[in-house]
């Protein structure tokens, strides 16, 4: 049996050589600059478009981003899955705020998942990751890759990450979680607060850090002597028994958890011991939840603008596009404030109301 060869690719060299041109002309007609921005000849301009037309060409659309005129594409890659049930509150409100952006851009969104999930993450260098087929790329995940992100910026291809980077010269959009999260932590030292425990994320992303500096820095503001009486790591859907556990023989009286599916967790572990939340122990925690259930308390916590992130994101990376736009280095890394939902789950201590009474 004899193998089809493969037809060989058109190429602008090409195309140029059957024109009797050079490739600078047929780039020129292909991108649409032909009349606007050169004095090429009318004639020699048909007779490109004629071998364009008999050959069928198509442009490569990384070709003409490259060549100036974009493609009015925008990709989104997420370091982790984005749509797992377990993802859905860290991503759903992001993705909407991004999505409203584009819309008034007038820009579609190119979702990258060709990158296989190895270990839980994506590389953004993974072999059959396409980047440059979009005009640029939002950044969005938990944990990224710091050498990953400084190789992209080196690249010089425009990107946006959702969330702060400590990797240098990273544009981002991020929440305030240092300054909301001791806010949250003096709002409880204020209602008669004085053993606090804090249950975080078993991760080093830098959005875990400034929620754990966040505590710490508050409550050193309200004593410089004052510690948390417990304090432990937890992955999602981990069996929190022992915690719950090691809580009360702590003595707090209000945690901290920085997961809403935690806070959750050790509401109900509270409820089964016949613990009283608020009054025998406060809850809070450091994110909306994705959804409640019947019978779900309405927890108190630090509410991150997570839509607006997403579009202030998409916006910002709208200006570094545009050749128009002149982006300062101060404009390069935007800081959001939270929002504090007051809920349910947060009162003054049971002890507290007995000494004052």
């Amino acid at each position: 049996m004899t193998r089809r060869s493969t037809p060989p690719r058109i190429t602008q060299r090409r195309i140029a050589e059957l024109a009797g041109v050079s490739q600078a002309t047929v780039s020129l007609v292909v991108n649409g600059k032909a009349d606007a921005v050169s004095r090429i000849p009318a004639a020699t301009r048909e007779r490109v478009r004629q071998v364009l037309q008999d050959l069928e060409y198509v442009a490569d659309p990384a070709a003409r981003r490259l060549a100036g005129v974009g493609n009015r594409l925008i990709g989104v890659f997420t370091y982790e899955p984005a749509f797992p049930s377990a993802s859905r509150d860290f991503y759903a409100a992001l993705l909407t705020g991004i999505e409203s952006e584009a819309e008034l851009l007038g820009c579609d969104l190119l979702m990258f998942t060709s990158a296989p999930v190895e270990d839980g993450r994506r590389s953004l260098f993974h072999p059959s990751t396409r980047l440059r087929l979009a005009d640029g790329c939002l950044l969005l995940g938990l944990e990224m890759d710091g050498q990953e992100l400084e190789r992209l910026v080196d690249s010089g291809f425009p990107f946006v990450a959702i969330g702060r980077r400590d990797a240098a010269g990273v544009p981002f959009v991020a929440a305030d979680y240092v300054a909301g999260v001791a806010t949250l932590v003096e709002r409880c030292w204020q209602l008669g607060h004085r053993r606090f425990a804090m249950l975080h994320r078993d991760s080093s992303g830098e959005s875990v850090k400034d929620r754990l500096t966040g505590f710490t820095e508050g409550l050193r503001r309200q004593d410089p002597s004052a510690a948390a009486v417990a304090w432990r790591s937890a992955d999602e859907g981990d069996d929190l028994t022992d915690a719950w556990a090691e809580l009360r023989a702590s003595g707090a009286t209000v945690l901290v958890a920085e997961s809403p599916v935690h806070a959750l967790a050790i509401h109900r572990l509270a409820v089964q011991d016949g613990v009283r939340v608020p009054e025998d122990l406060s809850i809070v925690t450091l994110a909306d939840p994705s959804h409640s259930a019947e019978g779900d308390p309405d927890l108190t916590r630090l509410s991150p603008p997570r839509t607006r992130l997403g579009s202030e994101s998409l916006s910002l990376l709208g200006r570094i596009l545009d050749p128009e736009v002149e982006v300062g280095p101060d404009e390069l890394r935007l800081t959001l404030p939270c929002d504090i939902v007051p809920g349910s789950t947060l009162s003054e201590p049971a002890d507290h109301h007995l000494e004052t009474t």
